[in-house]
């Protein structure tokens, strides 16, 4: 007996025991690892289908987020356009208010101005009817210390008053 090649009851034998396990796996253990084998792919295919609807959900939810950052960002700018058309608002408003308050602060000063230069010229013409009076009386003492020019005098004054009242 060689070592290389083996005797032919042994052959027969080593052929025979394969076959009745080849039987027994093909019977019973081929369709169990098949099943299984089929399970698995049918595993593997599902999770494949289940991933790629994730991935179809995640491009859609980055879309919506890209629509939702760009509209986020739109309104963004139009609360700041807004916030700033506002700001120039109040401001022109303040500015108004400002220039009205001290329009009227300025009026104010020159009708009191105005006032107290009346109320100095008044004074100023009471003290010159005052001298003018007194001016006056000593002039007519001194033109009037005789009679007949004080009659004179009441005549013409009598007259210009008669001439005035028609």
């Amino acid at each position: 007996m060689s070592l290389l090649v083996p005797d032919t009851g042994l052959l027969f034998w080593m052929i025979l025991s394969f076959g009745i396990v080849f039987f027994v796996l093909a019977r019973y253990g081929f369709p169990v690892i098949i099943k299984m084998a089929e399970g698995r792919k049918a595993y593997i295919d599902r999770s494949l289908e289940v991933a790629r609807q994730a991935n179809e959900q995640l491009s859609k939810l980055k879309t919506e987020s890209e629509a939702l950052i760009a509209a986020a960002n739109k309104e963004q700018g139009r609360i700041l356009k807004e916030a700033m058309e506002e700001r120039s608002k109040i401001i022109h408003d303040a500015r108004k208010q400002a220039e009205a308050a001290a329009q009227k602060e300025l009026d104010a000063a020159k009708k009191q101005l105005q006032a107290e230069k009346d109320e100095a010229i008044r004074e100023i013409r009471r003290q010159i009817a005052v001298l003018a009076v007194d001016i006056s009386e000593k002039v007519i003492r001194k033109n009037l210390d005789d009679k007949d020019r004080q009659m004179e005098m009441i005549d013409r004054m009598l007259d210009e008053i008669i001439h005035k009242r028609n």
